[in-house]
């Protein structure tokens, strides 16, 4: 089994914690660069977030 593989069965396996982990990153980043850019920060967390996990994850 490769790495990929490897985090590829990480992330399935703990969906709900890696989203929670993906949307603290977020509000970090949106915190440390005085809000102004909240809605980009918000995509992309909400973009990776629908990558991760099980059944989204993708070959």
């Amino acid at each position: 089994m490769s790495f990929m593989d490897k985090a590829k069965d990480f992330l399935d396996k703990h969906d709900k914690q890696v989203d929670q982990a993906l949307e603290k990153i977020g509000d970090e980043v949106d915190k440390r660069t005085g809000h102004k850019y909240s809605s980009h920060i918000d995509k992309g967390v909400d973009e990776a977030q629908k990558r991760t996990g099980d059944g989204d994850t993708r070959p």
